[in-house]
């Protein structure tokens, strides 16, 4: 039986922007990097209070990344949406939806990600 989720890989073209990305606009931690046996390039990043960990992956011989729309996304939590969404847009990634109330006195928002991956930010309600 499966004991817990340890990672997710995403395929990247440019492993150092995405990269800078994850690490510069979300705040997550590299926490290791090296060439796997066939020739991948990985990146594994964790975000602060998070057991799981995000492996970006650049492998050129599988051809080009092809990253379908609405078919997955990451969600962080967020203390305040706001400014974060000034931190990412002054960065160069501003909001692509949102912010969005939620039912329960919280807010969503959404960023696109260099790759054209989606990234949900959600601030709980208080």
């Amino acid at each position: 039986m499966v004991k817990k989720l340890l990672h997710t890989r995403y395929r990247v073209s440019d492993l150092e922007k995405t990269v800078s990305f994850y690490k510069d606009v979300l705040g997550l931690k590299e926490l290791r990097r090296h060439t796997s046996p066939r020739g991948s390039q990985l990146v594994f990043l964790q975000a602060p209070g998070s057991e799981e960990e995000i492996e970006l992956c650049k492998f050129d011989e599988s051809g080009p990344v092809n990253v379908g729309s609405d078919i997955t996304h990451l969600a962080f939590e967020v203390d305040d949406l706001e400014a974060f969404a000034k931190h990412a847009a002054a960065k160069g990634y501003p909001l692509s939806d949102g912010p969005t109330k939620t039912g329960s006195g919280g807010m969503i928002a959404f960023v696109d990600a260099p790759e054209g991956y989606e990234i949900e930010l959600i601030q709980h309600g208080k």
